[in-house]
C-alpha cells in the first residue's frame, strides 16, 4: 500500500483547542504562550487600564516591554475587570466554551470573584483548570505570597547556586517561574488525553516549589540514606568528574565535561597525560571524583597555556564535549542558532525588526509557529465579546462602565 499524500496543510497540534488565561506576569502566561505556538486560541484577560504588568518590565520599546513580544506571541488580548460582576459573567461565558482555563493568582482570589473551578467545570464538565500558585492550593503555606525566586530557594536550588563558603545566588532568569509553566503544560497535555478517554475535564496543582524540587534529582535520596547535604559546588558539578570551566590563556572559559570513562581517556590523552588514561583507579567515575581536584588541576593548566578558540578545536576533535559559555551576542550571531530557527525575525507595528526565541520542542508534522505578533492591550476585546454572542448595545454599556476596554491607539 501507498502512504496517502495530505491534502492541504497540517494542522496545528493543538488546533481548535480554546485557553482562557487569566494569569499575569510569568508563570501562567508562559503555559498559555507555550499552547499558543502549537495552534491553541488563547484569550488573555487583563485588567483595563495597565493590563498585565509584564508589558512594563525590564527594557521598553516605544512604551512596551520587549519581553511582551515573546510572552505573550500568538494570542488575543480582553481588557476586562474581574473585580465586577459583568466581568466575572463573562469569564464565564468563556469558559463554558473554552477547553481550558489558566490562573496564576494566590489560592483563594478565583473563589472570591465568584469563579470556583468546581463551579466552572460543574457547568463545563470538559473544563480542564490548571492554577499555578507558590505553594499549592492545600498545605500550611497555601495562603502565603510565593514569587519564582522563592520556590527556587525552596525547592533546593538557590543552596545549590554559588562558590563553596559564599552567598548563594539566583539563576538570571525566573527559572522558578518556567519550570512551573512547563509542569503546567504537561499537566494540561495529560488531562486533555484523559478527556479523551473519559470526556472529562479536571483541575491541575501546581506549586513553584514543587517545579523546582521535581528537578532536583538525587538530592533527596542522597539525604535519605547517607545524610548527605549536597552543598554549592561553583562550576564542577558534584559526584561526577571531571566536568567543570578552565580558564584559557585569554581569558575565556573553556565548560569541558569528561566525565565519560571513553571520553575521560580520549581527554587524557590529547592534553598528554596518558599515565591517566591508563591509571586503573581513573578507570570508572567514582575513582576520579575522589580525585577530582587533581583532575582539574591538570586540566586547568593544559587549558591556561592556550586561547579559548584553540582549546575547544583540540576537544572537538578529540570528541570531548566542550563549549563556551555564551552571552546573547553570542547566541544572536550564532550559526547553529540560526540554522535551528531559533532566532525568528519579526517585524513590528512601527516597520522596525525584532529577533525573538524561537518555538520548541520541534515537532516534524505539527511544528509550532509565530502566528501574529503579541496584542495591545484589548486589541481583541470587541470580537471576543460578539463571539459570545454580546450585542452592540450591550458591548457599548460595558464600554462605558470601564469594565471592557479596547486597545489604546
Amino acid at each position: 500500500m501507498h502512504a496517502t499524500t495530505p491534502i492541504g496543510p497540517t494542522p496545528d497540534a493543538l488546533a481548535g483547542i480554546k485557553v482562557v488565561e487569566l494569569g499575569q506576569l510569568i508563570a501562567g502566561p508562559f503555559a498559555a504562550k507555550t499552547l499558543a505556538d502549537f495552534g491553541a486560541e488563547v484569550v488573555k484577560v487583563e485588567p483595563p487600564g495597565a493590563g498585565d504588568p509584564l508589558r512594563n518590565w525590564r527594557l521598553l520599546k516605544d512604551g512596551t516591554s520587549v519581553w511582551w513580544q515573546v510572552q505573550s506571541r500568538n494570542k488575543r488580548s480582553l481588557a476586562l475587570d474581574l473585580r465586577t460582576e459583568e466581568g466575572q459573567d463573562i469569564v464565564r461565558k468563556l469558559t463554558l466554551e473554552a477547553d481550558v482555563l489558566v490562573e496564576n493568582f494566590r489560592p483563594g482570589a478565583m473563589e472570591s470573584w465568584g469563579l470556583d473551578p468546581e463551579k466552572l467545570i460543574a457547568a463545563n464538565p470538559r473544563l480542564i483548570v490548571l492554577r499555578i500558585s507558590g505553594y499549592g492550593q492545600t498545605g500550611p503555606y497555601r495562603d502565603r505570597p510565593g514569587f519564582g525566586v522563592v520556590a527556587e530557594a525552596m525547592g533546593g536550588l538557590r543552596h545549590l547556586t554559588a562558590e563553596p563558603g559564599r552567598v548563594p545566588v539566583r539563576v538570571g532568569v525566573s527559572i522558578g517561574d518556567t519550570l512551573a509553566a512547563l509542569h503546567g503544560v504537561i499537566g494540561i497535555l495529560l488531562a486533555l488525553q484523559h478527556r479523551h478517554t473519559t470526556g472529562q475535564g479536571q483541575i491541575i496543582d501546581v506549586a513553584l516549589y514543587e517545579a523546582v524540587f521535581n528537578c532536583m534529582e538525587s538530592l533527596l535520596p542522597e539525604y535519605s540514606a547517607f545524610s548527605a547535604v549536597r552543598g554549592a559546588a561553583g562550576s564542577a558539578l558534584p559526584g561526577i568528574a571531571p566536568s567543570n570551566a578552565y580558564r584559557c590563556a585569554d581569558g575565556g572559559y573553556a565548560l569541558i565535561a569528561g566525565n565519560g570513562d571513553s571520553i575521560f581517556r580520549r581527554l587524557m590523552a590529547l592534553i598528554g597525560r596518558d599515565d591517566l588514561a591508563a591509571d586503573r583507579e581513573l578507570q570508572d567515575n567514582a575513582g576520579r571524583v575522589a580525585r577530582a581536584q587533581e583532575l582539574d588541576r591538570v586540566i586547568g593548566d593544559w587549558a591556561s597555556k592556550q586561547s579559548l578558540d584553540d582549546v575547544l578545536a583540540a576537544l572537538d576533535a578529540a570528541s570531548v564535549p566542550a563549549g563556551r559559555i555564551y552571552t546573547v551576542a553570542d547566541i544572536a550571531t550564532d550559526p547553529h542558532y540560526r540554522a535551528r530557527d531559533m532566532l525568528q525575525d519579526i517585524q513590528m507595528q512601527d516597520g522596525s525588526t525584532l529577533t525573538v526565541p524561537g518555538i520548541v520542542p520541534k515537532l516534524a508534522a505539527t511544528p509550532g509557529r509565530h502566528r501574529r505578533n503579541a496584542p495591545e492591550l484589548g486589541q481583541d476585546t470587541e470580537q471576543v465579546l460578539v463571539e459570545l454572542g454580546l450585542t452592540a448595545a450591550q458591548i457599548a454599556a460595558l464600554k462605558a462602565r470601564g469594565i471592557v476596554t479596547e486597545a489604546r491607539r
